[in-house]
């Protein structure tokens, strides 16, 4: 790990290819190594680096994916929800902003069930908790109609960055590569590869069409005028003045910009780089780039948008002057070596235990007729060994050393809980009853609160940008139904983490609501937030006063009691009669026919 490329000690001999710059060879090495933990194979590589000669013997019995698995459920919850702001008051506030946040809403809805949203975000955030960082692209599919999404491992994530190197974990490179060997296919005659995918932000140039270079291979041709002059893709603007284009995007109306989105797909051979060819400025004279399904060749295609469709995740809140984040289990690997060793330990001595050792004095063992030599004793059920009258037998009793190394284990299990911040309660291995109340089980797990909390503010602004550019592409490639204009905010909201007492939630609703301490509405947000299966608070709140209104309206035609059937609906007993109103069907009814004497927000029976 001090020195990746130190030879005889590197136990990834790819990560040192000549393409893979000096500073990302550590990163590099620390994914695979926190990947042979989640995998069980931390000993292998123990014993391949020279740092256990019996790392294959260890015992590794899955307590690092445990521990991620564990936080990957409290991060994402019961649930992922995408929001838009003031979709929330398209029902009982129809202005025309409401009602273009709720489209929104609906339409970013449908795309992510499309794209199988929480699948995706479920592989990227088990990567970014197991690894630190998670990547995800975005790509608009002109025969699907939709954006498409796609995760991919970090190791291939290469971000560059200005030469300075002043930036942190706010900012955005102009340019970022998505790089991998592709290794030798003898069946097929292709020789080891390197493939980069780039992404990058520079000015808008004139348009472009697919040609060919001089040996005869794919490439972008630039068109001109006779007259030397760039023709321009409609829309574009050539200012004579700077020589500079400029481009008006949908969803900056009024605001043109010099900038664009260029795509580079293309592959080197391996034996054509030699050591000074970095990843960061390969020879684009001996790159093969790739041609997509509609005959587009994959250099500099214009994309059409001014941001690059890569989204990186963080696990935490990156330092000041960093930009990658640190893998839960980064704190307590230590501890999970030391944890591996203790079971390893205890296994030994379990089998000493079951299988005890035993030494005999004066016992008359059986004889090998063909060697005359006795042979080896084994302890089995049943047998019976003839001693003489001196005889004796002694047996090593280790159950005392095995009952320590499992008192150690647990001891173990409490530390990493504790230092990892799950907690032993996150973890499921406090026992219930030493909680004397719910409120000391808040307590505990305080730190699991904060360990979420921190965990979800480092990916809110993410997973916004992300929802940001699915609105945008969808703009640029002309979807149907995606209005132009400014995008609007959206947010993926995450489920409560830990369990909630819903009964006591729903007695707590139904107390407020009936003493007017709390509204309808917010007694709902309530209930949704605890996990009770409704789907739209506003349909929920029109359900349950037609109901209401129709049950005031059955007591008033069969009893005739003015001040019984205020009583049922909540209003003051001092007040005008309310007339019987008849039953209706529908809701649209109900608000037609709804008595203002009876259903008043204020009682007042004047309206």
């Amino acid at each position: 790990m001090a020195d990746p490329r130190r030879p005889g000690r590197n136990a990834w001999a790819e990560l040192t290819s000549s393409w893979v710059p000096d500073e990302d060879l550590r990163r590099l090495a620390a994914y695979r190594l926190l990947a042979a933990y989640d995998s069980n194979q931390a000993g292998q590589v123990a014993e391949v680096t020279g740092d256990d000669k019996d790392g294959t013997e260890r015992r590794e019995l899955g307590d690092p994916s445990k521990l991620v698995d564990t936080a990957l459920g409290y991060l994402l919850g019961a649930d992922q929800t995408i929001t838009v702001a003031g979709a929330e008051h398209a029902d009982d506030e129809p202005t025309a902003e409401a009602t273009m946040a709720l489209a929104v809403q609906d339409r970013l809805r449908s795309w992510a069930e499309k794209e199988l949203l929480p699948l995706r975000v479920q592989q990227a955030e088990r990567t970014a908790i197991l690894l630190g960082d998670a990547v995800y692209t975005l790509a608009w599919d002109p025969t699907k109609g939709r954006v498409l999404l796609r995760t991919w491992d970090p190791g291939l994530f290469f971000p560059e960055w200005s030469e300075d190197g002043e930036h942190n974990g706010a900012d955005f490179p102009l340019r970022v590569h998505l790089a991998w060997d592709i290794p030798e296919d003898e069946r097929r005659g292709l020789k080891a590869r390197l493939r980069r995918i780039t992404y990058e932000l520079a000015p808008i140039g004139p348009a472009s069409r697919r040609g060919e270079a001089k040996d005869g291979a794919a490439a972008r041709e630039y068109l001109y005028t006779d007259t030397g002059e760039p023709i321009l893709i409609p829309g574009d603007t050539l200012h004579p003045d700077t020589g500079a284009i400029t481009r008006t995007y949908p969803w900056a109306p009024g605001k043109p910009t010099p900038w664009t989105c260029y795509l580079t797909d293309a592959e080197w051979e391996l034996d054509d780089l030699n050591r000074s060819d970095i990843l960061y400025d390969l020879p684009l004279h001996k790159a093969t780039y790739r041609v997509r399904a509609d005959g587009e060749v994959l250099d500099r295609l214009d994309l059409m948008a001014d941001f690059l469709p890569v989204v990186h995740i963080t696990n935490s809140i990156p330092t000041s002057g960093d930009h990658w984040g640190k893998p839960t289990i980064a704190t307590v690997l230590q501890a999970l070596d030391e944890l591996s060793a203790t079971d390893t330990d205890s296994s030994g001595a379990s089998a000493t235990t079951g299988s005890p050792i035993i030494g005999l004095a004066g016992a008359r063992l059986p004889i090998d007729r063909a060697t005359g030599q006795p042979l080896p004793v084994k302890v089995r059920a049943g047998t019976v060994w003839q001693l003489n009258d001196n005889g004796r037998m002694d047996a090593l009793d280790t159950s005392a050393q095995l009952a320590e190394l499992r008192a150690r284990v647990d001891h173990l299990l409490d530390r990493i809980a504790a230092n990892s911040r799950l907690t032993a309660a996150g973890l499921g291995t406090l026992d219930p009853t030493a909680l004397p109340s719910g409120y000391a089980l808040q307590l505990a797990l305080g730190p699991l609160d904060s360990l979420v909390a921190a965990m979800r503010l480092a990916r809110t602004h993410k997973y916004a940008v992300l929802l940001r550019m699915v609105q945008r592409l969808h703009q640029a490639g002309q979807a149907e139904g995606w209005p132009a204009g400014e995008s609007l905010p959206a947010r993926l909201m995450w489920g409560p983490h830990t369990p909630t007492d819903r009964a006591a939630v729903l007695d707590e609703v139904v107390k407020g609501v009936g003493a007017g301490v709390l509204s309808v509405e917010t007694g709902i947000r309530m209930l949704i937030d605890v996990g009770y299966p409704i789907e739209d608070a506003q349909q929920e709140i029109e359900r349950i006063q037609q109901r209401a209104f129709e049950a005031a309206a059955r007591l008033a035609d069969a009893t005739g009691d003015n001040a019984a059937v205020r009583k049922f609906l909540g209003l003051p007993a001092a007040g005008p009669e309310i007339p019987p109103a008849p039953l209706v069907p529908s809701s649209q009814s109900v608000q037609a026919q709804r008595a203002p004497s009876a259903l008043g927000r204020h009682g007042d029976s004047a309206g």
